[in-house]
């Protein structure tokens, strides 16, 4: 909730999808037919809700604490229109491609295909693009989404990605927000031991705002990716390996991770940036975060950038034994308050 809570972000319709491309492949077991694609957007809690085997998810009906019964909304767009059609003439050879123009807010993407019969859930991807090599027959299929449902209007808080990603009324997004482009959606090293992309997130918050984040939250895939384009054959002159002379030999260990992204911006000479694996946060995205403010921007007001308001903290209630085993339940009632987006950043779109 305190990270992709939605409650004002909603993203309508999905936009159809380009025209779908065939190259061979091998193991492929996609039958001749035409193929047509269309794609439903999911917020975080819509990808963590799907999945291929169990579809993508449109509503739910939960018992709250209190024995009363809430429908809930589970974080998927409503599905698009259908793609132009793709011919596959002969079977077995090729796979087929698809892409759709990334979404603000989305951070993942379902995708159904019509092989001529039936139109199914083939793909859940965290970019907006599928390359499929094989048709699944038995899968959720595209009349289930029968609307949008992407947000929860009464019944939920805007989280922190969420928030940053909320369209302010002249156009432009609550923070920074950088969507890749299909086709040039890596990461790009700098030559220089950095990120293209973190850099330009970086110096777009300083110049526009003065300020900057103070952690980078990855997933386990963006920390990999980080890590490959920093290191590398081009920055080797910028790394250096410690040993202990009285040991006679140098001990090596294999491997080796970011841990730390130096900021050159901020006027105290630069500062270096936590980078850190969130376990929610899913591969494709980056989310820089200022934890803090600067002193400039503090008041009564505005204290944090961010900070959870308590009406009650975690407590634990024991309920009436009603059979041989005891039951009880861990609460807490809080809502997110976020005073100022501009203090965080989000990339998204990115392929490993």
């Amino acid at each position: 909730m305190l990270l992709g809570g939605n409650r004002s972000l909603a993203l309508g319709t999905a936009t159809t999808p380009g025209a779908p491309t065939q190259a061979a492949a091998t193991g492929s077991s996609i039958a001749a037919a035409t193929y047509k694609f269309q794609v439903v957007a999911l917020t975080l809690e819509g990808y963590k809700n799907s999945s291929v085997a169990n579809g993508v998810a449109v509503t739910k009906t939960i018992t709250g604490a209190d024995g009363n019964t809430y429908d809930l909304n589970g974080g998927s767009s409503g599905i698009s229109a259908q793609s132009a059609g793709v011919v596959v003439a002969s079977s077995n050879v090729n796979s087929i491609s698809c892409s759709v123009a990334p979404i603000q807010g989305a951070v993942a993407y379902a995708w159904f295909v019509d092989n001529g019969s039936t139109v199914r859930l083939q793909a859940i991807t965290t970019v907006a693009s599928v390359t499929l090599l094989a048709f699944n027959a038995t899968s959720q299929q595209a009349s289930a989404i029968t609307g949008d449902h992407s947000n929860n209007s009464s019944l939920a808080t805007d989280g922190l990605l969420t928030t940053a990603c909320i369209t302010n009324n002249d156009g432009t997004p609550n923070a920074y927000v950088k969507l890749l482009a299909n086709g040039s959606n890596t990461l790009t090293a700098s030559g220089r031991g950095s990120v293209v992309e973190i850099d330009d997130a970086l110096q777009a918050m300083w110049d526009n705002y003065r300020l900057g984040p103070t952690v980078i939250y990855v997933s386990s895939q963006e920390q990999k990716n980080v890590t490959t384009k920093c290191l590398s054959n081009s920055t080797a002159p910028l790394l250096r390996i410690d040993t202990t002379p009285s040991a006679g030999y140098p001990d090596l260990m294999a491997g080796g991770t970011i841990k730390w992204y130096y900021n050159p911006f901020p006027t105290e000479g630069g500062e270096k940036i936590p980078v850190r694996s969130h376990p929610d946060l899913p591969a494709g995205t980056i989310l820089l975060w200022g934890e803090k403010l600067p002193v400039h921007y503090q008041s009564n007001e505005v204290p944090n950038v961010a900070e959870v308001i308590l009406q009650r903290d975690y407590y634990r209630m024991d309920w009436p034994l009603r059979t041989r085993r005891r039951e009880y339940g861990v609460y807490a009632e809080e809502v997110l308050a976020c005073y100022a987006p501009f203090a965080m950043g989000v990339i998204n779109n990115i392929t490993p």
